[in-house]
């Protein structure tokens, strides 16, 4: 199962730019593996506010990260724009 959070998150990188650990909630975890990684254009389309956005690129990592014992699959949204980090969705 598959849930979607949207939820801002801080993210520790390696230096060629692949996340190492992230905190979401107050709990840290860690990355174990990258599954999957892609880039794609901001969907400027939704954009409230055109005169404001600026074109960029949205970096998604697929990861396999644990608080603790337990293993779990997030996807990390990076916008390069913003610099902002999202967990984007989790699965069970």
């Amino acid at each position: 199962m598959t849930r979607v959070f949207g939820d801002p998150i801080e993210v520790a990188t390696a230096a060629d730019g692949r996340p190492r650990g992230f905190v979401w909630r107050g709990h840290e975890y860690t990355v174990r593996r990258v599954l999957e990684h892609w880039v794609t254009t901001r969907d400027w389309w939704h954009e409230r506010d055109l005169a404001d956005m600026e074109p960029g690129e949205r970096e998604y990592w697929r990861v396999e990260a644990s608080p603790g014992r337990e293993t779990g699959v997030y996807e990390l949204r990076h916008d390069a724009v913003t610099g902002v980090w999202t967990l984007a969705r989790m699965w069970d």
